[in-house]
């Protein structure tokens, strides 16, 4: 069903948000300082000496990110902060999603090291609060919320293959699912302003070119806040069109060719058939692994930014001579080339690769796969010049290839004679 949302600092189920709630993190403040009048210090208390019912603290903290739902009335957020400061968690930031009934308070605590996800639970819980969740969090988490929002609204504006990314960075672990312009029935059962289910673990949003976008996250439910951020972004990618960044490298390879490597996108569809009927009917199997003429009907979705990034690699004339991709498939992110014959064995697919394993970082992927076939031992050598954990699975001649990217290449990337970005 669909949902009125409402604007979490201003206005909650109708009514002005009480000025006790929006004095939270002050709140957390005065408690800091009230504990550290008792106790001589503010927590996460650091003395081994100090009696808390627990093993003494080694003195190493953990962060951690919690959800939990508290009465919407006044003292119920106060509870809840005396009883982790009796934890000794230090309350570092706060955020609050109010509800019809009651509010969730969403956390990023610094706990003791030696205290664990249940415990902590379980403080909360006598506190009053209900339906608690709680994860690890990292280093990125203490970048305060304002300013995570505006900088993943920045990202989108300047590239529109942005979209996917910053929602799954603005929502946390989900899934993003697109369906294309032309699904008309499911596009006519959502409505203009979009819908969050009855579970609040779907919300259903109209993609900007037409289409749904559909994001998933089971294992906590959207707040009305977080569906009217992600529906701000849509909003924003609708109104400012199609654009795609204009950087590019130019680079001489090891045999003396200059070829251009560039971001590109649905206006080179033209430009990518060509290319494929230079190449071999070899050379199109171990990239698309079917028919050879379902390619050409493939390039309309990989060239989309929806579904993820390309970069193309032009020659001086400005043939298009060889593509990357790196697809956004679900929780997963598969990554893909493509070089034309003549330009095989010249260092341009290893740089592809790098560029789109760059790329995945920046995206925050943990891993990407590629899919190809046994036979293709190119793609095999140029995966494994990434200097990367990689996991291979192999099934009817069909290679999977996945590679971790928690660990630091150790590949140095090849030799090129300049490189000038405009």
């Amino acid at each position: 069903m669909t949902r009125n949302m409402c604007d979490e600092t201003s206005v909650n189920n109708g009514r002005p948000v009480r000025r006790w709630r929006r004095d939270a993190v002050e709140l957390a403040a005065l408690l800091r300082t009230w504990w550290a009048s008792r106790h001589g210090h503010a927590p996460p208390a650091e003395d081994p000496g100090v009696e808390t019912g627990t093993a003494p603290d080694t003195g190493a903290s953990v962060l951690w990110r919690m959800r939990t739902t508290v009465k919407d009335e006044p003292g119920s957020l106060a509870a809840l902060c005396i009883a982790l400061a009796e934890r000794h968690i230090d309350i570092l930031s706060l955020q609050t999603h109010p509800l019809a009934q009651g509010t969730v308070d969403e956390f990023l605590l610094r706990a003791p090291g030696d205290l664990g996800a249940a415990e902590i639970s379980e403080s909360v819980s006598g506190a009053g609060g209900t339906g608690t969740w709680i994860e690890r969090a990292d280093a990125h988490d203490l970048v305060d919320a304002p300013t995570r929002i505006l900088g993943l609204a920045t990202r989108t504006a300047l590239d529109r293959a942005e979209l996917p990314l910053a929602l799954r960075q603005l929502l946390g672990r989900c899934t993003i699912r697109s369906l294309p312009g032309g699904d008309q029935p499911a596009r006519a059962g959502v409505p203009v302003e979009g819908a969050l289910e009855e579970t609040d673990t779907v919300m259903r949003l109209r993609a900007p070119e037409g289409g749904v976008i559909t994001v998933e996250r089971p294992y906590l439910p959207f707040t009305p806040t977080e569906f009217a951020r992600a529906r701000a972004l849509v909003e924003l990618d609708a109104r400012l069109g199609a654009r795609v960044p204009h950087g590019q490298d130019v680079l001489t390879l090891p045999r003396g060719n200059a070829i251009t490597v560039r971001r590109a996108d649905a206006g080179d569809l033209d430009a990518a058939k060509a290319m494929h009927e230079r190449c071999s009917p070899r050379t199109l199997s171990l990239r698309y692994h079917g028919p050879m003429g379902d390619a050409d009907r493939y390039l309309g979705h990989l060239l989309s930014p929806r579904f993820g990034r390309t970069l193309a690699v032009q020659t001086a004339s400005g043939r298009v001579v060889g593509l990357g991709h790196l697809l956004w498939d679900g929780d997963e992110t598969e990554i893909a080339l493509v070089v034309e014959d003549e330009w095989q064995r010249r260092g341009i697919g290893g740089e592809l690769l790098r560029r789109l394993v760059s790329m995945a970082r920046e995206a925050n992927c943990e891993h990407v796969y590629a899919v190809t076939q046994s036979s293709n031992t190119g793609m095999v050598a140029a995966m494994r010049g990434l200097g990367l954990p990689l996991d291979y699975q192999i099934e009817a001649g069909t290679l999977v290839i996945t590679a971790r990217l928690d660990a630091s290449p150790v590949a140095a990337p090849l030799s090129y004679d300049h490189s000038v970005r405009d």
